[in-house]
């Protein structure tokens, strides 16, 4: 799969069959959806191309009007988006970053300026809810009525269902929000699922008895939090298991290496010796959350954090156990 950041690179196919949308966390939606693109776009005989913006389009405006309420919580990282968009088979993505031009931009000049003249679009797939230019004032109806005029095919795809609920990323965002994780679960098709780097973080947890490994995450507001029994994929050639705190931890200074930002901290419940105790920085893992244990929690102490931590072994021991 080919990654674009904006359309004016000249490896950019000069047709393809595309879909447009945030895709924040591939549902099973989304994946129906890419099946269906991909299935048009070799009927077409060009490739398949997912549009998709970063910053969220909601990021953006929530910025602009200093009101941090409208920026929606994100179900996955740019990183996982594009490796979910991979795994789909989808031949090229673009990834548009959303600001000021583009919030700007009519629905007409939207589509002469990125679908046509920027992607050389011949089919455009849109969900049924499908919104775009200025003050979200374009809609399906328009752009088919574009697609008449100016040669290119538009279709619609109706909503999914699984055992009749919608899935929308906003019952995704819920369900984590809940922390009902078998409900995320059947709505993305697989488990819930974060991945980065690892990096160095205070060390901490090596001196209580719960070694950690860190995974940081710059301006990124999760759907879920809290604390997880969680399988651990990259550090070896099998799946740990561990417990991991989604969040910002607050038992500790927020002035700390962390900074106050989202961290995702694990402890696997049985440490590999070949790693050592440094042989796991710079490697990208993914890691799974299964089972939400609680919310996170404000402890007075280190000892009751200890304490804590513990019983939050324990708790994901019995989990795995069942």
């Amino acid at each position: 799969m080919q990654i674009f950041r904006g359309f004016k690179h000249p490896d950019i196919a000069p047709a393809c069959a595309l879909t447009i949308g945030n895709f924040d966390g591939l549902h099973r939606g989304h994946q129906a959806m890419l099946s269906l693109l991909k299935g048009e776009a070799q009927q077409r005989g060009v490739p398949s191309c997912v549009l998709t913006f970063e910053p969220h389009p909601r990021d953006f405006f929530a910025a602009l009007t200093q009101n941090p309420s409208l920026a929606p919580a994100r179900v996955g990282t740019l990183r996982d988006k594009l490796c979910d968009l991979a795994n789909c088979g989808v031949d090229q993505v673009v990834v548009l970053p959303f600001g000021a031009h583009l919030a700007n931009l009519s629905p007409q000049d939207f589509i002469d300026q990125v679908l046509l003249k920027g992607l050389g679009a011949r089919y455009v797939l849109v969900g049924d809810d499908f919104r775009f230019g200025q003050r979200r004032a374009g809609d399906y109806k328009l752009l088919d009525s574009a697609g008449l005029r100016q040669g290119f095919d538009v279709a619609r795809m109706n909503s999914y269902e699984v055992h009749g609920l919608r899935v929308s990323s906003s019952a995704v965002r819920e369900a984590l929000g809940q922390g009902r994780m078998a409900d995320a679960n059947r709505l993305l098709g697989h488990p819930y699922r974060i991945s980065g780097h690892i990096v160095h973080g205070r060390k901490l947890g090596r001196t209580l008895g719960f070694k950690t490994i860190n995974q940081r995450f710059a301006h990124w507001k999760p759907a879920a939090s809290g604390i997880f029994a969680v399988l651990v994929y990259g550090l070896t050639d099998k799946p740990l298991r561990g417990v991991a705190n989604l969040g910002v931890r607050p038992s500790l200074n927020p002035k700390d290496v962390n900074g106050g930002r989202v961290l995702l901290e694990t402890h696997c419940l049985d440490w590999p010796a070949e790693l050592g105790a440094e042989g796991a920085y710079g490697k990208i893992v993914r890691v799974e959350l299964l089972h939400k244990l609680h919310d996170e929690l404000k402890y007075d102490s280190l000892d009751a954090l200890t304490a804590g931590i513990h019983q939050d072994c324990q708790d994901a021991r019995a989990y795995f156990a069942r």
